[in-house]
């Protein structure tokens, strides 16, 4: 039986985490569309 891949914790907070989207244009417009949606987003 094959296990999935499995990230550490801290690796994916870094990547795709919400200081990471506050970090660029970008990631800042993706927070701001998801908040619009009515998606909470809690920081960690």
């Amino acid at each position: 039986m094959h296990y999935p891949h499995k990230t550490s914790r801290r690796k994916k907070v870094r990547s795709v985490g919400f200081r990471a989207r506050m970090k660029t244009r970008a990631g800042r417009k993706i927070v701001n569309r998801k908040r619009r949606v009515g998606r909470r987003i809690n920081p960690r």
